[in-house]
């Protein structure tokens, strides 16, 4: 597919999976991060590391990444003509709408994150390590629909 993009189609495509690795890397990382914080709470020491690798980890990895998963994901999504009412496209609007979820499941995470700096768990360690599975299971859906593209 060429579209507008024209010859770069090829790598605004390999930098959206470069992109899409290094956002869920961190969207893997990010939940284990919060079920350790969470555990150290009542140890300042231990505490204050958690806070500091979860603050890296926002601003180096996964804050950067789904910047620019959107945006090149958007020049993708533009170029095979999703505006256009082009047909068979259901599995991209499906994918679209699952990326959506697993942003906000992104804002829940970061959220979380600073309410845990600020001393406030409102989930145990069991929930945690249940919506550590979240990322994982919105990514093999993901990956099914764009590779098998079943509508």
């Amino acid at each position: 597919m060429i579209g507008f993009l024209g010859t770069a189609y090829l790598w605004v495509k390999a930098a959206h999976v470069v992109f899409v690795i290094f956002w869920m890397a961190g969207m893997f990382m990010l939940p284990r991060y919060l079920i350790h914080h969470q555990q150290a709470l009542g140890d300042p020491a231990q505490e204050a590391l958690w806070i500091d690798r979860e603050a890296k980890l926002r601003k180096m990895i996964v804050t950067p990444s789904i910047l620019m998963v959107w945006v090149l994901g958007g020049l993708l999504a533009v170029n095979l003509g999703l505006f256009d009412g082009q047909a068979g496209l259901g599995w991209l609007h499906a994918k679209i709408a699952l990326v959506f979820i697993l942003s906000g499941y992104h804002g829940w995470a970061v959220g979380y994150s600073k309410k845990l700096a600020r001393g406030e768990a409102r989930l145990t360690d069991r929930q945690l390590r249940i919506a550590n599975e979240f990322p994982a299971l919105i990514v093999i859906l993901v990956v099914i629909l764009v590779v098998v593209r079943p509508f």
